[in-house]
């Protein structure tokens, strides 16, 4: 497989950090390329496709949404900087798009994004 950058990545899995490429994009659609995670299950689905979240800058009034996710940047998750997870912009994405994985989230920060997206969906 290709992707878009040339590259052949390995299966995303789930709860790793990767750089996506979201281009293009319509509207207030999150852009670029940038560190997303990826939800999906790994035993789901036939076709070459992810369910993420992509990461966006950390600003201090994401704290009263329930649709963003605060991540602390360290080794392990490979970000740069603190960061916020959006569900609001989940997003199934071919892994053409996955371009290399830059690290991996804890079980905690995975369980507060699938809490997250269970939230903003109403799931009880």
């Amino acid at each position: 497989m290709v992707t878009l950058s040339g590259i052949s990545p390995s299966i995303p899995k789930r709860g790793e950090v990767w750089l996506v490429n979201f281009d293009p994009t319509i509207g207030a659609e999150i852009k670029k390329t940038r560190p997303a995670i990826v939800l999906s299950s790994d035993a789901v689905g036939r076709l070459p496709i992810k369910l993420v979240a992509p990461v966006t800058d950390w600003k201090d009034y994401f704290a009263s949404n329930i649709w963003h996710v605060r991540i602390d940047s360290d080794p392990s998750n490979g970000l740069s900087k603190i960061s916020a997870v959006d569900v609001l912009q989940l997003r199934g994405m071919d892994r053409q798009r996955f371009i290399k994985k830059i690290g991996q989230v804890t079980p905690t920060i995975l369980e507060e994004i699938v809490l997250a997206v269970a939230a903003v969906v109403e799931y009880h």
